[in-house]
């Protein structure tokens, strides 16, 4: 599949995710500041884990941003790591991830969407989230002003392994 095809593939499916009935998306566990959750469609499975910024910068407009990883079993496709901040990116600037000692650069952003197009730099920062206590995901809008979106990392793994054993 071309990497255009997937990616558009990706946005279609993620925004599925916000916009789907109780009856498309099963919560399969809530985790401290993490969950898990199953999107059943014509496509077959979709198993993630997700969660919400508990800080943001600007602190003026709130936004609906969500940090996502994802398993689509049909696509033989595993530990994806995902991002929206609520708003479309500006593509002059980079968008990247940020926990400790460690940054993450997001390689491929589409509207409002952001991922990671190494699954080998995916399972890094996966490790990465495993062990830390917080990410830093930085972005900018289109008029070219940053932000920062705080996620807490507790409650990560076990909402990871429960995405991950239910598209297994």
């Amino acid at each position: 599949m071309s990497l255009i095809k997937k990616i558009f593939l990706n946005v279609i499916i993620l925004i599925l995710c916000f916009s789907a009935s109780a009856e498309e998306i099963k919560k399969i566990g809530k985790f401290k500041d993490w969950e898990a959750m199953v999107l059943l469609d014509d496509s077959g499975v979709m198993c993630f884990a997700q969660s919400k910024p508990i800080l943001q910068a600007p602190k003026k407009n709130k936004r609906e941003a969500r940090l996502f990883v994802s398993f689509r079993p049909n696509e033989k496709i595993t530990n994806e790591i995902s991002t929206t901040p609520g708003y479309e990116f500006n593509q002059q600037n980079s968008i990247t991830a940020k926990s400790g000692k460690y940054k993450y650069n997001f390689d491929i952003a589409q509207q409002n969407f952001a991922w990671i197009a190494d699954n080998k730099i995916e399972k890094k920062m996966i490790r990465t989230m495993k062990k830390g206590s917080r990410i830093m995901i930085s972005g900018y809008n289109k008029s070219g002003s940053q932000t920062i979106d705080h996620y807490s990392l507790l409650g990560f793994t076990k909402a990871y392994n429960e995405a991950k054993k239910s598209c297994s």
